[in-house]
């Protein structure tokens, strides 16, 4: 889905198209009944999920009021009556285990929130993450080697978009972006 579509809010994050994309694709949902979202932002992830698979039941979680507003807004636009918001931080108390959890943010928690999402995940079960700093990639791949995760998948993208810049074109950079993909194994249980 290309990110114009979705409703947007200064200071709201939202996971841009080809991140979103990889990332989607590295969750392997179409094996997947429930999804959650750690730091939803505006509920790109969350929304593409739902609209790409509609009996997917996902659990967007968001912290930030501005942000819990847009996501709400953006559940509505696109009629995904399959997400469920719920505000507050993670790690929280959750009833029903997942297959696959997204972490677009951290919020400064970041081994708290894999040891909690992985405690979420069924065996099997993906977590996706991804970052744009540097510190927070290092945290998280030393984290899961401390785990015990022996197949950690870790990609760097860095996406350019073709823009008009007077009479030509130019590749404009986006920021790189991490993406980190595991699976739980039955010695994570």
């Amino acid at each position: 889905m290309k990110d114009e579509l979705f409703l947007r809010g200064e200071k709201v994050p939202m996971t841009k198209e080809a991140v979103r994309a990889l990332a989607l694709a590295k969750l392997e949902l179409h094996r997947a009944s429930h999804l959650i979202d750690i730091g939803a932002g505006t509920g790109s992830v969350s929304i593409e999920a739902a609209l790409q698979f509609p009996s997917l039941h996902i659990t967007a979680i968001e912290r930030n009021p501005a942000a819990l507003r847009l996501l709400d807004e953006n559940r509505q636009h696109f009629a995904c009556a399959n997400i469920d918001i719920l505000p507050g931080e993670a790690p929280m108390t959750m009833t029903e285990k997942a297959d696959a959890v997204f972490m677009g943010g951290s919020g400064g928690h970041l081994t708290e929130l894999i040891d909690w999402s992985m405690r979420q995940l069924h065996v099997g079960g993906r977590l996706v993450m991804t970052f744009i700093l540097q510190e927070n990639l290092n945290t998280a791949l030393a984290h899961l080697q401390q785990l015990g995760m022996q197949e950690v998948d870790c990609l760097q993208m860095q996406v350019s978009s073709l823009t008009t810049l007077g009479a030509g074109h130019y590749f404009k950079p986006n920021n790189p972006v991490f993406v980190i993909a595991c699976q739980k194994e039955e010695h994570h249980v």
